[in-house]
């Protein structure tokens, strides 16, 4: 999938990219290693920055260009 996106739009943090991959069944899921939680709940979607920066959001945090 590489569709065109506003992540955090309308927003002062509102930037631009592409859906690089889409974690569906893996969202709300706890990251753990060693019995340690790492990480927060997993985000729906990796989006590729139009600044090269990669970020995971939820659907609620995008908007199609």
């Amino acid at each position: 999938m590489t569709a065109r996106v506003r992540v955090f739009p309308s927003s002062d943090r509102e930037v631009h990219g592409v859906v690089v991959d889409d974690f569906g069944d893996s969202v709300g899921v706890p990251v753990e290693i060693g019995g340690n939680r790492i990480a927060g709940p997993a985000r729906r979607w990796a989006v590729m920055l139009d600044d090269d920066n990669l970020v995971f959001v939820d659907s609620h945090d995008l908007e199609a260009e």
